[in-house]
């Protein structure tokens, strides 16, 4: 079987300008549009995810409950902390089997969270 690995998700928003600045702001994506495209490829500055915003209808309903786009992270409440001073508030920081995560939105509704699941023992 060929190999397939996930690299690009598509959300679509009615605010592109909007999402790029959380990204960019919060996560350290990188925006990138090539000329007359009307989808901005967010990009992140390590490997990771790139998340292609897309125009979303007018009639298309905003976020997403079925996914999670879910950002790893060493410490989840000193990133918590800091996105708080960007004005990004995230919930009460969760505990399981050995990692910590919390949850929040984007600015088009669609669920996010930070967990250091990644770096917990045995992963």
């Amino acid at each position: 079987m060929i190999s397939a690995p996930v690299t690009r998700l598509i959300l679509y928003t009615k605010d592109i300008d909007k999402m790029v600045h959380f990204y960019e702001t919060h996560f350290g994506y990188a925006a990138r549009q090539l000329e007359g495209d009307r989808i901005v490829e967010l990009v992140p500055d390590e490997n990771g995810l790139r998340l292609l915003l897309h125009p979303a209808s007018k009639a298309a309903r905003q976020g997403q409950a079925a996914v999670k786009i879910v950002f790893d992270v060493v410490d989840v409440a000193g990133f918590c902390r800091q996105a708080a001073q960007h004005g990004l508030k995230f919930g009460s920081i969760h505990t399981a089997d050995g990692y910590s995560f919390a949850n929040a939105k984007d600015p088009s509704g669609n669920s996010i969270s930070v967990s250091s699941r990644a770096f917990a023992p045995g992963n």
